[in-house]
């Protein structure tokens, strides 16, 4: 026995000496030795699952035989380069949690990421041998494991390092718009468990904080949604210690105590307190899109980002706690607590769009990606999926325009809110929404390269970015400027008629006239109150007067807007609504473009109306709220619960009510500037208002 057990010891010492391919050699020669003997009656192996990159190992069983002793050896083999590598790191050879910053480590670099360092050479080998010593007559009893490329420390729970992912892991791509999800979730079941974990409070040590959290969780989700929440809420991202350089791995005790980390020190306390809480969970280092990635970046060298796979119902799953418990402004560099669900166990092939590892298999997608065509792919923020948002096209981030003119569609599946902003400006498209989504028609006023941004609202008042373009443009169309007011969205949609605005008689956003008037009507719901304006780029128009060349009729619930044009060109026509019970301001629910290509055209205002202008009254002459001097100049209105109505020029003219219900009668614009309207609502009042002035032309 003594013999055999010494002959064991000499062949470790070989095995380490001369790589894993000489290791395997010698266990299987010493193996074979035994069969030789008659002792060893070998099964079919079995395979099990791999490391990413390696060769797998077998398992072999042998007959039981009380009388063996079983010698456990763990055999470690590193090649030249990483024993190199390893050589600057000997001080944390004690430290099992030191593991991972083994593989590379992280370094300070000046964009405020902490960047993983890739060392050349493989990842160490660990084999684990069981060596039974029997007598010479003895069956051996097991040879229990001979497996590679297994990292087997445990922890204090008993946990071993977990296994890779394999074939069943790997998630179906693309997408089938069911879950953001990799697994079924009903996020309410959360409720009482998150308000629970965010309230906990770190006391003395990573032990207690795990335990704490772990009191109201029961199962392995749970208390990997425990450990997550609580990251996202208490831990904040060290922008400053970020950009510093050759800074040593954050220690899950500093995270604790400062309350601050970088993405590698969020990856790594999330792995720690997971299998302090008997999870699995592992560490991935690799690119990403987030804090200042810009469109169509290439990546190379070191990665950038870190984040975690935790095994839950026999499969792996993403979670970036990082990218969870907030953002950084790219303008102030300030971090900001903003919880972001979309994170926590991300659909595969969701995930990819901003996370890259650096071993293809963490992808969990059939079949993964590569590097090239994560930096090509369209990247959709988390807020594209977490406002309901399912495609885009184009689905390239590169555009090109097509004759001066660009396209963008959004497939939503919910009725959604949308903005544009072309380098930092909401001008030159046009964006109409749909109830599936929005089009988006953009018209470069330069040629050269262009920033596209698309918005969505979700319930709160805040638009998010979920989309950005790079637009090349080679072509200007001069015929398409558009005016500068043109807001979105343009034209009626599901919007106009959840504020009170139905069966519009254009539902098209674009009007042409050919001789500059138009009329547009609508039905309004009963206690709305509409208003509307135009706006162009040049000409007389000023602020005072863009409401003049619209004139408001109502007819029980439908409202007309006879509109006339100061000159030919392109104006926005905004329609706004307010309640007619509430205080505050219209709210703007869209515009038409109005376009004239008559150079002819010139229209003056309409009358200028006052507050008593009634929603029911109707003007039908004169319309121009200009009036030709020396001349009779005929009226006719309909007002509702009027006594009198009265014309005032030079002098005053009555005008009577005739059997259609209008009031009738004409007044002379000789020697007056101004012709007013006036009303007198009572028979036993003495008070006119005004509801109307005109304005005279000058001799």
């Amino acid at each position: 026995m003594a013999c055999l057990a010494e002959s064991a010891k000499r062949s470790a010492l070989r095995l380490q000496r001369r790589g894993s391919a000489l290791s395997r050699a010698l266990a299987l020669s010493r193996v074979g030795q035994l069969r030789a003997r008659g002792h060893l009656q070998r099964k079919q192996p079995s395979v099990r699952p791999r490391r990413p990159g390696r060769k797998g190992g077998g398992i072999m069983e042998l007959k039981k035989d009380i009388n063996a002793v079983s010698i456990d050896m763990l055999l470690i083999v590193h090649s030249e380069k990483r024993r190199a590598a390893q050589g600057t790191l000997s001080d944390q050879q004690a430290n099992p949690s030191s593991l991972l910053q083994r593989r590379g480590g992280f370094q300070g670099v000046g964009n405020g990421v902490r960047r993983w360092q890739k060392l050349e050479g493989n990842d160490f080998h660990g084999t684990q041998l069981t060596v039974e010593v029997h007598p010479r007559d003895a069956m051996p009893q097991l040879l229990k494991k001979f497996s590679l490329a297994k990292r087997l420390q445990g922890d204090k729970n008993g946990n071993t390092r977990p296994r890779q992912p394999g074939g069943k892991d790997a998630h179906a791509y693309p997408w089938d718009r069911s879950s953001l999800k990799s697994m079924s979730l009903d996020l309410q079941q959360f409720e009482k468990l998150d308000i629970y974990a965010s309230q906990v409070t770190a006391k003395s040590g990573l032990d207690e904080l795990v335990s704490d959290l772990l009191q109201e969780a029961h199962t392995d989700l749970e208390r990997v949604r425990a450990i997550w929440i609580w990251i996202c809420h208490h831990i904040e991202y060290d922008i400053a210690a970020a950009q510093e350089k050759d800074r040593q791995a954050f220690k899950p005790t500093d995270i604790l105590r400062t309350q601050k980390t970088n993405c590698d020190g969020y990856a790594g306390l999330f792995e720690r307190m997971c299998r302090l809480a008997g999870v699995q969970c592992m560490t991935v280092p690799g690119y990403s899109k987030g804090f200042g990635y810009q469109t169509g970046q290439s990546f190379s060298g070191e990665f950038d980002h870190a984040w975690n796979a935790v095994y839950l119902e026999g499969r792996w799953h993403l979670v970036d706690s990082t990218w969870g418990s907030g953002l950084v402004d790219t303008i102030t560099s300030k971090f900001t607590f903003l919880y972001n669900e979309f994170y926590f166990l991300t659909h595969p092939a969701l995930f990819i769009e901003d996370h890259f590892p650096d071993n293809k298999n963490w992808q969990l997608l059939k079949p993964p990606q590569s590097l090239r065509q994560f930096e090509n792919n369209m990247y959709h923020k988390s807020e594209f999926y977490n406002k309901g948002m399912l495609s885009a096209h184009p689905e390239t981030s590169m555009i090109r325009t097509v004759n001066g003119k660009a396209t963008v569609t959004i497939e939503s599946c919910a009725p959604t809110l949308f903005m544009f902003m072309l380098n930092g400006k909401q001008e030159h498209g046009l964006l109409s929404l749909r109830k599936n989504g929005m089009k988006l028609e953009v018209y470069p006023p330069t040629m050269g390269t262009h920033k596209l941004q698309i918005f969505a609202k979700g319930n709160s008042d805040i638009y998010s970015s979920v989309l950005e373009y790079t637009l090349k443009c080679n072509y200007v169309d001069m015929g398409v400027q558009l005016p500068a007011e043109l807001h979105q969205p343009v034209g009626p949609s599901w919007f106009s008629e959840q504020m009170g605005i139905m069966k519009p008689s254009h539902p098209d956003p674009i009007i042409h006239t050919s001789d500059g008037r138009c009329s547009i009507s609508f039905s309004v719901e009963e206690g709305i109150n509409v208003l509307a304006s135009l706006h162009g780029d040049d000409g007389p128009i000023t602020e005072e007067t863009q409401r003049r060349y619209i004139f408001q009729l109502h007819r029980e619930k439908q409202t007309e807007l006879k509109v006339q044009l100061p000159h030919a060109g392109k104006f926005a026509l905004k329609i706004f609504v307010k309640k007619r019970q509430e205080p505050g301001n219209y709210i703007f629910v869209f515009n038409y473009l109005v376009c004239c290509a008559n150079t002819k055209v010139n229209w003056p205002m309409f009358p200028e109306s006052f507050g008593n202008w009634g929603q029911d009254n109707e003007l039908l002459e004169p319309l121009s709220g200009v009036l030709p001097a020396n001349r009779n100049v005929p009226f006719k209105l309909k007002l509702h619960g009027i006594a009198k109505v009265l014309v005032k020029g030079q002098d005053t003219w009555p005008l009577t009510l005739n059997h259609e219900g209008y009031w009738e009668g004409s007044c002379s614009t000789a020697g007056c500037q101004e012709v007013y309207v006036m009303v007198l609502e009572n028979a036993n009042h003495n008070f006119y208002s005004y509801i109307l002035k005109y304005k005279v032309n000058a001799q």
